[in-house]
């Protein structure tokens, strides 16, 4: 008989005072000072609150205790709002819930935008509640203009930086494809390594043949090279996930992380003091052999 699955949120949001809710970390000076927080108060100021914090009832006392949403509830106390409705967690862990969240891409927040614009909100009131000046949001909004709409759907949810959107730009859509399939082989969405497939390029598969480049013998022999090893290692990884799944690098990657983490004493013994239930599960991640396990099943 098949396990019922835990529910993992109550069903409906609950209003709660914002003084019954206890973070979980503190938030600093230098903190409320930088732009993200700025971006949260002014889209409070402006639209109200569109995510609900989480929470979790303390065991067995009075009050809640604040998963996520940390700056929001900051922005609601400067603001002097004295309540808010809120997400209700059945777990008591923010690191089991924040594992599972996924930030908006690049894309997805220009998609956000058009659409915000062809509902009628404007170009300034959109600036205003994101703490943006307006040549920002019609650098987002056009963010994807002259791109290929293959190379959308394989970046769509990735984390890409903006600049690398500017970079494909110049580059026609075949070559735009390639780079990005080679990014996604790669796991590489930088900027520099967006602006090293671009010097790679040739001027035919530039967009009007691109800026005229003295292309000497040594610049010709690097990017033949920079290619060839692109290329096998796009093979590789593509052999990797044949045989291993993205999950089974991703989980390499992440257990190679750990072991360093616990490498350096003052982290370990920091964790394991304030965070032990935390410092356990990432121990346990750091000593698994999963490629035994894998061989097992």
């Amino acid at each position: 008989m098949a396990s019922k699955i835990k529910q993992g949120f109550h069903m409906n949001l609950v209003e709660l005072p914002v003084a019954d809710l206890f973070p979980t970390k503190s938030v600093s000076h230098q903190v409320k000072q930088g732009r993200k927080y700025g971006q949260v108060l002014s889209s409070i100021r402006e639209v109200r609150l569109i995510e609900p914090p989480i929470v979790t009832p303390f065991k067995g006392g009075n009050g809640y205790l604040l998963l996520d949403g940390h700056l929001r509830i900051m922005a609601l106390k400067d603001l002097g709002i004295k309540s808010v409705m809120c997400l209700v967690s059945t777990d008591d862990e923010a690191y089991t819930y924040n594992k599972y969240v996924n930030r908006l891409s690049a894309i997805q927040e220009h998609k956000m935008i058009v659409k915000a614009i062809e509902s009628g909100v404007s170009e300034e009131k959109l600036a205003s509640a994101l703490n943006l000046d307006l040549q920002t949001i019609r650098q987002k909004r056009q963010m994807l203009d002259g791109i290929c709409p293959d190379v959308i759907e394989l970046l769509k949810d990735k984390n890409v930086p903006e600049h690398v959107f500017r970079t494909l730009k110049k580059m026609k859509a075949p070559r735009q494809v390639a780079v990005a399939m080679l990014m996604n082989d790669q796991n590489k969405f930088s900027i520099p390594y967006a602006k090293a497939l671009l010097e790679m390029t040739s001027p035919e598969q530039l967009v009007n043949k691109g800026k005229p480049n003295k292309l000497t013998p040594a610049i010709l022999a690097r990017q033949a090279r920079l290619e060839e090893e692109n290329l096998a290692l796009s093979r590789e990884m593509g052999s990797l996930k044949e045989e291993y799944g993205t999950e089974m690098i991703d989980i390499t990657a992440m257990q190679s992380y750990l072991k360093r983490l616990f490498g350096n004493e003052a982290v370990s013994a920091y964790l394991h003091e304030f965070h032990e239930a935390i410092f356990d599960k990432f121990k346990e991640i750091a000593e698994l052999d999963f490629f035994k396990l894998k061989s097992i099943e």
